[in-house]
């Protein structure tokens, strides 16, 4: 509980002047339904195999099973969005630790930390941000909306997703996990 006080505030927030914005609110209202991604059978082994090695050090992460379904959701939903299954792993990794049910004190909930805010300005009050694929599904699709926004620039758009635009410190922790913990090259 005390790690999840300690998460980033504004996680996946909408705009500077707090107003959600109708672009990534359409974004939403369609992403909420669609994909599987993988290429081939052998890519799918290699990149789960590796990917599961790597987040086995994760205390919620121990069991085979858990990594497995998470991965498979996360490259899922980061390739239906398109973002790096990888890139979206560091985000997970900075604003949960992997943590499924992390509550911020603003109230950013799940892996991706989302704000419930945007269940009801998409209709969707039901949807449970606590849930697997519906937290990633929100998450990746602002996450992709912010990196359009600005035109590919991931810093930008990290801070963006944090709610800290202008600043740099959340995106240079993103990218670092990226760079130490999930960068491929294969």
């Amino acid at each position: 509980m005390l790690a999840a006080l300690a998460l980033p505030a504004h996680t996946a927030y909408a705009n500077v002047d707090n107003e959600p914005d109708p672009q990534l609110r359409a974004a939403l209202l369609n992403a909420v339904s669609a994909a599987d991604s993988f290429g081939d059978e052998f890519d799918a082994q290699v990149w789960l195999v590796d990917m599961s090695s790597r987040l086995k050090r994760y205390r919620s992460m121990r069991h085979d099973e858990t990594r497995l379904d998470l991965l498979r959701m996360v490259h899922q939903e980061a390739t239906r969005a398109g973002l790096q299954p990888e890139l979206v792993l560091s985000v997970i990794q900075i604003e949960s630790a992997f943590d499924r049910f992390a509550l911020s004190y603003v109230g950013a909930q799940g892996y991706m930390q989302v704000m419930p805010f945007w269940k009801k300005e998409i209709g969707r009050e039901e949807d449970n941000l606590m849930d697997t694929r519906t937290n990633l599904r929100y998450g990746c699709t602002i996450l992709k909306h912010y990196l359009d926004r600005e035109k590919g620039n991931l810093t930008r758009a990290l801070a963006r997703y944090n709610g800290s635009l202008g600043r740099v410190k959340y995106p240079e922790k993103v990218l670092m996990a990226w760079d130490k913990h999930w960068f491929v090259n294969y």
